[in-house]
């Protein structure tokens, strides 16, 4: 059991850093980190096409990460 869930986790951490790579990046360094709060805040837009799919798809392996992160802890 514990082999499995090594290995899936494993695999879910190599796709979750290929999501997370593939994503275009909202801003520019640490002054859009520190502007770029205020800016999602007022102007909200709705992520379309390929960025959506991407944004789901990061959300579900972040979870699944976790999960399985936890299973392996409880398990050894």
């Amino acid at each position: 059991m514990e082999q499995l869930l090594s290995v899936l986790l494993v695999i879910v951490a190599i796709l979750l850093i290929a999501a997370v790579l593939l994503q275009s990046g909202r801003s520019a360094g640490l002054s859009g980190a520190i502007s770029g709060g205020a800016e999602q805040m007022v102007g909200k837009q709705k992520a379309r096409g390929l960025e959506a799919v991407l944004s789901r798809v990061t959300v579900v392996l972040g979870v699944l990460f976790f999960v399985f992160a936890l299973w392996l802890g409880y398990f050894t």
